[in-house]
């Protein structure tokens, strides 16, 4: 995995299989599918995710106390510099 920092940033992006983590600063978004087949593939995947998801969890468990619910922001649309 790259240095993924969850909930660092606005930017960051990781894809594990058809999986996308997106960082927000507030939240994370994971958005698709991975599919963890019984095989080499699908443990290298499975440990992929399961660091991940520690990363996460030990970020959190880091930051106590927690809000009960946060108030997400709002998705914020710019102009396509390409267009």
């Amino acid at each position: 995995m790259t240095h993924f920092k969850p909930y660092a940033n606005e930017s960051d992006v990781i894809h594990i299989g058809g999986l996308e983590i997106e960082n927000r600063t507030d939240r994370l978004s994971l958005t698709g599918d991975v599919v963890l087949t019984r095989d080499q593939a699908g443990l290298a995947l499975a440990k992929e995710l399961k660091a991940l998801l520690d990363q996460v969890v030990s970020g959190l468990e880091a930051e106590q106390p927690l809000p009960k619910k946060v108030t997400l922001k709002p998705v914020q649309i710019v102009k396509n510099p390409f267009s």
